[in-house]
């Protein structure tokens, strides 16, 4: 907390004191975002000791804590009165006279009822009719639609209409998709045709608010080809050089280019500015390079959801996402639904979806 205060406070004070220059403390260095230690901070604010005092005032006066910042999914209570799970098992029911009309099997209601058992006590119900209502307003629209992964595990999924596929006659496991140890949040994969799945993701938005709903993001990384483009153009290193070197390397090369391959290209392997190409590129790659959109993945909340994490306008027109990517997601255990592209969808019969 005193870490987070003095740098907003440190960087306003001094300000005030020495003007334009103070604001040179907002260009951080790429390895210097994080938070410090306190004695690291008083280093950093020595010219500033007025600044630190007031901090450590402030920090003693706030009471607030990070854990304070708690997920809610959606709890989609409509106007009938019913719980989500109650909804969740009425659907379910009703599905399942569906999809078998000559009668259900012992051995598959013996399973909808453990599934949706397991799904009451880990609260996973919300979720189920997420996905459900989405694949109901693809379907409705005429949108092709197809659930896959490890949702055709479920026989729950089959019989609301997500997947196709009965999990049952197919021996398969419940438990590798949802698992009550393991507490991690379900992961529905639904492909939509590619052509008219905006139609989708504009919708969720409609439905859920753009307080509530934004699409995560996911962290581009320097790659080996890429490193080396971007470092040799830094450099003033010819661009025929440096694209005759990136195609010496495969795309996820963790090694670079090595003299072997430098002297395929009769290039002198002792040249400085070469040398410091191939070494810097070799250090940047992993590091990040961007935040671009996920291909599908929504996260949705139950209050704001700019009250957890910054949320802004994407590069695509209508759309917005939050500053965090899926990986973080996964860690800080967030429910995604995956509202994901499938272009051959379009080219195949509609019957199999």
């Amino acid at each position: 907390m005193i870490a987070i205060v003095i740098g907003v406070i440190g960087i306003i004070s001094s300000s005030a004191h020495v003007g334009k220059n103070a604001w040179e403390f907002l260009k951080e260095k790429h390895t210097d975002r994080f938070l410090k230690a306190p004695e690291e901070m008083k280093r950093l604010f020595r010219r500033y000791p007025d600044a630190i005092r007031r901090t450590e005032e402030i920090a003693a006066r706030c009471t607030f804590s990070l854990d304070e910042l708690t997920y809610s999914y959606p709890t989609e209570v409509l106007e009938d009165g019913l719980t989500a799970q109650e909804r969740l098992e009425k659907l379910t029911w009703e599905g399942a006279a569906e999809r078998y009309p000559a009668g259900l099997p012992d051995n598959v209601a013996m399973q909808l009822r453990h599934e949706l058992n397991l799904i009451e006590r880990v609260q996973y119900a919300p979720y189920f009719l997420t996905v459900d209502s989405i694949v109901r307003f693809a379907r409705s629209k005429g949108i092709l639609c197809q659930g896959r992964g490890s949702a055709a595990n479920s026989a729950v999924c089959y019989v609301l209409g997500i997947t196709s596929i009965d999990p049952v006659r197919q021996g398969l496991l419940f438990e590798r998709f949802v698992s009550e140890e393991r507490r991690e949040p379900p992961d529905i994969d639904v492909d939509f045709e590619h052509e008219r799945r905006e139609e989708v993701i504009q919708w969720i938005y409609e439905t859920y608010g753009r307080t509530r709903s934004a699409l995560t993001c996911t962290v581009t990384r320097y790659r080996a080809r890429g490193a080396v483009r971007e470092v040799g153009k830094a450099l003033g290193v010819p661009e025929d050089i440096t694209a005759a070197l990136a195609k010496l390397t495969w795309g996820w090369s963790d090694e670079g280019v090595s003299d072997a391959e430098l002297k395929e290209l009769n290039l002198n392997t002792t040249d400085r500015r070469l040398r410091m190409t191939l070494s810097l590129a070799k250090e940047l790659m992993g590091t990040p390079r961007h935040l671009s959109q996920h291909p599908g993945g929504f996260v949705l909340t139950l209050d704001r959801l700019d009250e957890l994490v910054p949320v802004e306008p994407a590069a695509m027109e209508n759309r917005q996402v939050i500053e965090w990517d899926k990986d973080d997601i996964d860690a800080l255990k967030f429910m995604k639904v995956d509202v994901l592209r499938l272009g051959m969808a379009a080219c195949a019969a509609p019957s199999i979806f």
